[in-house]
């Protein structure tokens, strides 16, 4: 067995020599520290000023011993053989506390990661415990992680264990395969432990990037890490007896990769354009430049900051812009920006990490000047003097140009216009014409020539934009002239409403209404018309404007709505161009008691037995105070066989046949009268059927007129007919066996009918031939009843009884 052990032995002293970075002369010397990360471990959070912590080895490829080091965090100092000390007390607020050393070899700064990590004396049996060994080559201790010890058996171990993370820089410089860490078994010294490790970066993608010794425990990383890719890896550490099964629980290795500058910042951007006016005072925002690091977020690897390297053009001053180094925000310096001499700034601008003194990149913005409205518009003429009409309104009066000095179409450039005196009342308007550069006045309301023929305006003009720095406004005067013009009559009022009766006699008076001509200095005259006199009722006198009946008036005609009748009155004067206003009269008709109640229905329908009673509707046109509630009589006879009276309402007549009456059509007069006793007498036309009660059936007086002996006649006549056509039809037969003789010789019939002497003349010659005729046509009819055996013989008769009568 021992001689097992020194054979194992062997070979892992051989492994280490093959793998000590130290053991290779043909490597290339680069200038570095001697290790990745430098981890000094204390056993307090609060470190006094002065205390030696440890020592950083830096060798520049020189015989050099000593070196100007910089630490990232003043209360740490680095002396120039490279032992770190405090400089003031120091507080471990989280257990540990991170930052940077480098220094310069050859022009390039060189950085390394530096930990002050707490670690506690005293340890717990469910804790993860850490010891170090000495790593040949280095002046840092390797790290030992022991399996958690457990009372429970090989279980997985619990979850409140701690066991901290394995921190690694990445883009490390090898030689690789390169020591993290070794693991170890409480059993090691019993029996023989076998190590392996599972989990990304071990048997899953990428594979074969950590490694262990199965027999010493020592954990290799075997490429460089890229915390850009992946900044975390979480393995799975196992530990198995040789013969005897597993030893160990596994336990989590969690390796976190740290972040090493190796990202410099990457403007979002460039060139970066921007503008500023040329007005702007010092301290004004005018752009923001970006850059993003894809270091760690929150570290100073990626805290970048911003410098203005240069300007282009230098003038007015060389430094017209400062920079906001944290934010990237591009201010105003310095006064005497001027757009009209310098229109656009070049910026170039540096971006750096590690809070301005890392690694770098250069960018470049570009900003435009602006003009401001430093120029105030001018009218091209100070004052006009114009005419206008009066009464128009949106009349043009006049357009105004002006000039500006600002850059063309822009804001500083196009002008706006204000009346600012000469118009109290609101009677123009100005506005901004389509070319930004003129103002143009116009009447917003009618002017009047009879109240003021004369206005004078002042008028202003400025930017849409407020003037950069103070400026004098320009102005102009305005002098409107009104023109007078012919304007029509004007009634009053436009519409006049007047109450009459409707019955008011022809000829009489119904108003005055007249209008009075504006145009006062002309003393013209008006005359007066009526149109849409519909109804033809009025008249009025042409010069005085008195309105009068001319025919008779009638509320409940066509022409009248709601009571009311209206007509259009002219007034015209006599100026060489007349003009005419108009005015409207409305006449609201009283209802007199003119028109008397009439019946709706003129015809009904009854039975003469139990007849039921018959509702009649009442129709006034007057109005509610002349009609309802209504009474009826019945007139003449009517009383002896009806019965009449009003429904409850008043407003219906109830007619009832009282006395049973033979079918036919009867007369029935009704006077109707209505509430102030005007009455008219209505009549209807009742029908009264031979039925009962309410359901009414006539029958045709036509069909109902034929008696029993007219009926027995026509049923003879019928039967007569029969017989005489059965006579006919024997008589036939019996003659069926003789020889059949023509009806008529040919020669015959064109001699007796159609040959006549046409050259005799006179009366008696027609006399001749109309008896030719006839005796031909009764000697056709005797010769057609005697010798035809046809069956058509019958109809022969009855074309022979026509003829006859037709020349009787």
């Amino acid at each position: 067995m021992g001689a097992f052990w020194f054979v194992e032995l062997g070979i892992l002293t051989l492994f280490l020599q093959a793998f000590n970075p130290g053991s290779s002369e043909e490597s290339k010397c680069l200038p570095g520290f001697n290790s990745e990360m430098y981890i000094f471990k204390v056993e307090r959070n609060h470190l006094q000023s002065g205390r030696r912590l440890g020592k950083v080895v830096f060798d520049d490829c020189t015989s050099r011993t000593s070196f100007l080091f910089h630490s990232e965090d003043s209360r740490f100092k680095v002396d120039g053989d490279g032992t770190l000390k405090l400089k003031r007390g120091v507080t471990l607020h989280n257990g540990h506390k991170e930052f940077y050393v480098s220094t310069q070899s050859k022009g390039k700064k060189i950085t390394v990661p530096v930990r002050v990590l707490h670690e506690a004396r005293h340890g717990h049996h469910h804790h993860h415990e850490m010891t170090t060994q000495p790593q040949p080559g280095s002046s840092l201790s390797l790290p030992v992680l022991n399996f958690p010890k457990s009372s429970g058996g090989l279980k997985r171990r619990k979850r409140d264990w701690v066991i901290p993370p394995i921190n690694f820089p990445e883009n490390g410089r090898g030689p690789f395969p390169k020591h993290m860490v070794q693991i170890r078994s409480n059993n090691d010294k019993e029996v023989k432990i076998l190590y392996s490790i599972t989990g990304p970066g071990a048997d899953q993608p990428p594979v074969g990037l950590f490694t262990v010794d199965k027999n010493s425990g020592f954990l290799y990383v075997t490429q460089p890490l890229d915390r850009e890719k992946k900044d975390k890896y979480i393995l799975l550490a196992h530990a198995v007896a040789v013969g005897a099964g597993k030893a160990e629980a596994p336990m989590d290795i969690i390796v976190k990769v740290i972040d090493m500058n190796d990202n410099k910042p990457v403007f979002t951007q460039d060139p970066f354009t921007g503008t500023v006016p040329e007005a702007s005072k010092p301290g004004d925002e005018v752009m923001q430049v970006t850059a993003t690091d894809a270091d760690e977020e929150g570290s100073a690897n990626s805290d970048v900051r911003y410098t203005i390297l240069s300007q282009e053009p230098q003038l007015p001053s060389p430094n017209m812009f400062v920079i906001n180094p944290v934010t990237g925000m591009i201010r105003v310096n310095a006064a005497g920006l001027d757009r009209e001499n310098i229109l656009k700034y070049t910026l170039e601008i540096q971006a750096a990490d590690l809070e301005g003194n890392g690694l770098t990149s250069f960018g470049k913005a570009i900003i435009t000047v602006t003009d401001s409205n430093d120029n105030a518009p001018q009218f091209v003429t100070p004052s006009y003097t114009v005419s206008v009409p009066e009464n128009k309104v949106d009349a043009l009066v006049v357009k105004m140009p002006v000039t500006d000095g600002d850059d063309p179409h822009s804001s500083a450039w196009a002008t706006t216009f204000k009346i600012v005196d000469g118009d109290p009342q609101g009677l123009f308007n100005v506005s901004t014409g389509p070319s930004k550069m003129e103002g143009i006045i116009t009447t917003a309301k009618p002017l009047d020539f009879e109240k003021n023929n004369k206005y004078t305006l002042l008028v202003t003009v400025a930017n849409e934009v407020p003037f950069a720095v103070p400026l004098p406004t320009s102005t102009a005067t305005v002098i409107v002239n009104v023109e007078d013009v012919n304007e029509a009559p004007v009634f009053s009022p436009v519409e006049k409403m007047i109450k009459k009766p409707e019955d008011l006699p022809v000829d009489s008076d119904l108003v005055l209404y007249t209008a009075t001509d504006p145009d006062t200095a002309r003393n013209q005259k008006v005359t007066y018309k009526i149109r849409n006199d519909l109804a033809g009722w009025l008249s009025i006198n042409k010069d005085t404007g008195l309105i009068k009946v001319k025919s008779p008036m009638d509320r409940e005609s066509t022409f009248v709505q709601d009571n009311k009748y209206s007509v259009v009155v002219l007034g015209t004067d006599n100026d060489e161009i007349p003009a005419t206003g108009t005015g409207t009269l409305i006449i609201e008709l009283e209802d007199v008691n003119d028109n008397p109640p009439t019946i709706d229905e003129r015809m009904i329908k009854v039975c003469n037995k139990e007849s039921s009673p018959q509702l009649l509707s009442i129709t006034d046109k007057d109005g509610a105070g002349f009609a309802a509630p209504y009474t009826v009589q019945l007139q003449g006879s009517s009383l002896s066989n009806w019965t009449a009276r009003m429904n409850d309402t008043k407003t219906g007549i109830i007619l009832t046949l009282k006395t049973m009456l033979d079918s036919g059509d009867y007369t029935v007069v009704l006077r109707v009268s209505d509430n102030q006793g005007l009455h008219q007498e209505s009549t209807i036309q009742a029908s009264v059927c031979d039925c009962k009660g309410a359901d009414v059936q006539c029958i045709d007086k036509a069909v109902a007129g034929f008696g029993l002996s007219s009926i027995l006649g026509i049923l003879g006549a019928i039967l007569l007919l029969l017989l005489l056509s059965l006579l006919l039809l024997m008589f036939l037969r019996k003659r069926g066996g003789e020889k059949k003789e023509p009806l008529l010789q040919e020669d015959d019939v064109r001699d007796n009918i159609y040959y006549y002497d046409e050259e005799g003349g006179g009366e008696d010659d027609q006399v001749r031939e109309e008896h030719t005729r006839l005796g031909l046509r009764f000697s056709l009819l005797r010769h057609t009843l005697v010798h035809s055996p046809s069956p058509y013989a019958l109809g022969g008769i009855s074309v022979a009884v026509l003829e006859g009568g037709s020349n009787d």
